[in-house]
């Protein structure tokens, strides 16, 4: 099975389907193919329930398994419509556990016609770390996977990550054992939480919530926050406010009402949610990490992470999602490329310094910023924003989010203030003024470079920017001094005073 071959194009790529049997749902996930930013073509999911009655009587209820091999019968014609190549269906606590578990797994293969690979809890928590790995750059802290029947924890410090432990603490089990009575389930979660001895490890580091129940308080909490954006992977909260956030939900569901914003959640998980923010109340007590940074990839993610070789692993999510979305979306790719090293001595020699990470957003930003040039020169600022905005790209924070998507913005807009008026206050506040001004400065930068190259490569590398005593000049050959104009000058005007220089191009002999 040849997953590890180069991807340079759409025809090129194998499309790869991850089946994942869990304790509360079923769900097909498909993949374009097995690449560093994976990007699903299709997603689906049924709610099940296989692990609801594993507490009472440890068995797979036989109305939830009829469900579940209906579904998988689906997933199977879906996947040969779909054409995906390669049929990976996993299995995690509930089956692993039940008495019936051998049962069902052998109907589940009948149904599905793939073997089915029951993972071991230990397994369960590496490949939720490595589905972290996949939306994170050089994650440190503790990743926490929760599931209906089970909660892993791994600890992550860059490529490195150990410690793996399964707990048998999922909401769908937690709800059964305690019949409804959240102190014997805080007692269940305290005595499973205390035995693991290394939680206080995620002190002063990060922690990294995966799974459906805690994606939905994150989901809950930024629409009751007003939060600008409906992204939530890398939606982060500071860890005292979201334990208030957690025991806002507890203290509802012990006084037997309704949490605030109960009707914004999905009905298959509103009963769950309090066993969800119970679990993360009394882990991030122990842990005491200094921020909560939410994961919308997982187990599925973390599987196709496992496929990839060493030098696939190794190479940047965001970069990679970039470039394919430049490969589809722009004029030229190689250009885009250009457009980082033409950009550098504005930020070297005119003394705007970068971060390791701001650098790597400018080469993002580079990247992405011919992907409007189709739309409507009236909506193409708009239309640019709201793609970024919205987009599957991982391995970056929301503020950094919002410069790439300023950054597009600006570019197509202007870089004058004036232009801010377009953008809604809240998505200025999340980059802050740092990050909003080097948006406009890559922006500009982008504009100037389009007035000599039309977006075609080969030609912003024959020339280069300089600063010197206040003066930012732009050197052309000159093969190309009939490019020189009026509105190259105007473009580069409106750089130089974001750099507070004066403009001036030069025809080189």
């Amino acid at each position: 099975m040849n997953l590890h071959r180069s991807l340079r194009g759409r025809l090129e790529m194998e499309p790869i389907a991850v089946v994942d049997i869990g304790s509360n749902s079923v769900r097909l996930v498909v993949y374009e193919g097995a690449v560093r930013a994976p990007t699903p073509v299709f997603n689906e999911k049924i709610q099940c329930g296989l692990g609801r009655t594993l507490a009472q009587d440890g068995r797979l209820p036989e109305q939830a398994m009829e469900q579940a091999i209906t579904a998988l019968r689906r997933f199977h014609a879906l996947t040969r419509t779909l054409r995906a190549k390669h049929v990976r269906v996993l299995a995690t606590a509930a089956v692993r556990e039940a008495i019936n578990g051998a049962e069902f797994i052998s109907r589940a293969e009948a149904a599905i016609q793939q073997s089915v690979e029951i993972l071991s809890g230990e397994r369960e928590a590496e490949l939720a770390g490595a589905g972290v790995r996949t939306g994170f750059a050089s994650p440190d802290g503790l990743a926490g996977d929760l599931g209906g029947g089970s909660l892993e924890l791994i600890n992550m410090a860059g490529d490195t990550q150990s410690n793996a432990v399964t707990l048998p603490i999922g909401g769908l089990r937690l709800a059964g054992q305690s019949g409804g009575d959240f102190a014997k389930a805080g007692a269940i979660v305290d005595a499973q939480l205390d035995s693991v001895a290394w939680l206080g490890d995620g002190r002063d580091r990060l922690f990294y919530p995966v799974g459906g129940t805690w994606r939905s308080m994150a989901k809950l909490h930024m629409q009751l926050a007003d939060y600008p954006l409906r992204v939530m992977h890398a939606y982060a909260i500071e860890t005292d406010a979201f334990r208030a956030f957690c025991n806002g939900i507890i203290d509802s569901a012990i006084r037997g009402e309704k949490y605030e914003g109960y009707e914004h959640v999905s009905k298959a998980r509103r009963d769950l949610l309090p066993y969800g923010a119970l679990v993360a109340q009394k882990l991030l007590e122990r842990a005491a990490p200094r921020r909560v940074f939410f994961s919308a990839s997982g187990i599925r993610e973390g599987l196709v992470y496992s496929l990839l070789s060493p030098t696939e692993q190794r190479k940047d999510p965001l970069i990679e999602a970039c470039v394919d979305l430049a490969s589809r979306r722009s004029r030229s790719v190689t250009h885009a490329r250009e457009l980082k090293r033409w950009t550098d001595p504005l930020f070297v020699a005119g003394g705007l310094d970068e971060t390791p990470e701001e650098t790597r957003l400018r080469d993002a930003a580079s990247l992405i910023s011919d992907i409007g040039w189709r739309a409507h020169p009236d909506y193409r600022a708009d239309q640019s924003l709201d793609t970024v905005i919205n987009s599957a790209l991982v391995s970056i924070d929301h503020p950094g989010r919002m410069y790439l998507a300023l950054s597009i913005f600006f570019r197509h807009a202007g870089v004058g203030d004036a232009h801010d008026r377009g953008i809604p206050l809240g998505y200025r506040k999340l980059a802050g003024p740092r990050l909003v001004a080097r948006a406009r400065v890559i922006a500009g930068a982008v504009r100037t470079a389009h007035m000599l190259s039309a977006g075609m490569p080969g030609v912003i590398d024959e020339t280069r920017l300089s600063i010197k005593a206040g003066k930012l000049r732009l050197h052309l050959p000159q093969a190309y001094g009939e490019l020189s104009g009026e509105r190259l000058q105007r473009r580069l005007n409106a750089l130089a005073r974001l750099v507070e220089c004066e403009g001036q191009v030069v025809v080189d002999n």
